[in-house]
């Protein structure tokens, strides 16, 4: 790559030597107006818009320690990036690392474990995994990086009977702010081990993990969609769910998504202008009892039933998520139980007889079971004793953005009184990645406790472009 003076003009002088950095390393070194630049910082979340000084594309660890290096004599922020779909925060005048070329993946079915490499994502894994008989925690998205939902603790679609995904971290390879590669676990700087589980990428650059599988073949779960007409038959499909869902053991894990669609062209005709309430499910267990816990909601008479025994292998498949990059403004919270004045307030949100936007989706993931049990291998991800987590997806134009957040502002303040005031951090998107809102996804101590490991190991807050966490402040400074 050659690097003419024009484009390095005016640039600090430790800039200029971005020559050396794309000597020095196997993967590309690339620089606005390169070719594959514009390419290499996109990402699936189109809302946030990246403008680095030089992206890396990194081959192997040694690439990604060399980029932190320079961007530490450069005096750059660093960011990092798999595929995207975490993005919070502009990425201007950072080095930008795109781990999407750290493809590891091996299996150890002996010991029930597999490495994974940063710029893998979810499908990989659970197709590699399910050649032994095993299975990973995985999200609704097989799509998703790995190592952003594990280091944002990973909220699994079988959460409440296995925990976050977090929970079966074994170790972590990550080159933190000095430029070194660091193996960590719980035995081998377990601060920072702990820390990084759950603050992302506020103390390096994780490069691979080691991850636990679990001898799962199968599952039964599904989508069940109930088209409403009105208010009253969406707040009774509404109620039942949550009436149905206290009474589910822990081998159940299960949402609720209340959406309202506009009536575009682009969609299928069933769903223009139309309000659904959809409730997916996956069950651990049995294939009888999966389909003898349903027959309630099957009572309800749903349009539309994909319940069944399926391979592990099509998990990802039950929420039907996005593939292709989306323009959406996403917000989370985590709520208490919903009585019916919640319900009432969720409800009018998809109003049938309104005309016009907001069009939201409005997920409600029931929390509970092991998602509450202190994990085997402690980390910094809680649901501090909610009882679901909310999800917020709301199309966002360009040109509608500003409306859009406003609209969102205004629902979730009329959910305020079932808003525990905390969140999770792997929902932490654009609004929310302000330090002093980033601190709601924390315990006080554990938020305490991850600003004094930023200080040990990222004391001039090289990981930034993120949800920040700051060092911590030495008493001296005042």
């Amino acid at each position: 790559m050659q690097f003419t003076a024009d484009r390095l003009a005016g640039e600090p002088a430790a800039w200029h030597d971005v020559v050396s950095l794309g000597a020095s390393i196997r993967g590309r070194t690339l620089h606005p107006g390169d070719e594959g630049f514009e390419q290499a910082c996109s990402g699936w979340l189109l809302t946030v818009e990246h403008r680095p000084a030089a992206v890396v594309v990194a081959a192997d660890a040694d690439d990604v320690a060399a980029a932190v290096r320079f961007a530490a004599q450069a005096g750059r922020p660093v960011a990092v990036q798999s595929t995207g779909h975490g993005k919070s925060v502009p990425a201007d005048g950072a080095v930008f690392i795109a781990t999407g070329e750290l493809r590891e993946l091996s299996v150890d079915p002996r010991a029930g474990t597999a490495r994974i490499g940063a710029g893998l994502r979810w499908d990989e894994v659970v197709a590699a995994a399910a050649e032994h008989g095993l299975a990973p925690l995985c999200g609704s998205s097989g799509q998703v990086g790995v190592m952003g939902f594990l280091t944002g603790g990973g909220l699994p679609l079988t959460g409440r009977t296995y925990g976050f995904a977090a929970d079966r971290v074994r170790s972590l390879d990550i080159v933190t702010a000095n430029g070194l590669l660091r193996t960590v676990s719980p035995l081998q700087e377990p601060d920072l081990f702990w820390a990084v589980r759950g603050g992302k990428s506020n103390f390096g650059v994780v490069v691979a993990a080691e991850i636990e599988l679990l001898p799962l073949r199968t599952i039964y779960g599904g989508r069940l969609h109930y088209p409403v007409e009105n208010r009253e038959q969406a707040t009774r499909v509404l109620r039942s769910y949550l009436a149905w869902a206290r009474e589910q053991p822990e081998e159940m894990s299960s949402s609720v998504t209340l959406m309202r669609f506009p009536d575009a062209p682009q969609l299928p005709e069933e769903l223009r202008g139309r309000s659904l309430v959809l409730v997916t499910l996956v069950h651990v267990g049995e294939e009888e009892l999966g389909a003898r816990l349903v027959e309630p909601l099957r009572a309800l008479g749903p349009a539309q039933d994909t319940c069944g025994a399926m391979p592990y292998t099509r998990i990802t498949e039950i929420h039907q998520d996005p593939k292709n990059p989306v323009g959406a403004h996403l917000r989370g919270a985590l709520l208490r139980e919903p009585d019916d004045e919640a319900v009432a307030e969720l409800v009018s949100f998809i109003d049938p007889a309104k005309s016009g936007g907001p069009f939201p989706g409005i997920e409600l993931r029931h929390l509970g079971g092991a998602l509450d049990r202190p994990p085997g291998r402690a980390h910094a991800v809680s649901t501090q004793g909610a009882a679901f987590h909310l999800w917020l997806r709301m199309p966002a134009p360009p040109d509608q953005a500003d409306a859009v957040r406003g609209a969102a502002d205004e629902m979730l303040a009329r959910l305020r009184r079932w808003d525990t005031g905390a969140m999770l951090p792997g929902f932490l998107f654009d609004h929310d990645s302000a330090p002093e809102r980033v601190r709601r996804a924390y315990t006080e101590a554990d938020h305490r406790r991850l600003t004094a490991v930023k200080a040990t190991y990222d004391p001039n807050h090289l990981f930034r472009i993120n949800h920040t966490i700051p060092p911590a402040r030495h008493p001296a400074d005042g």
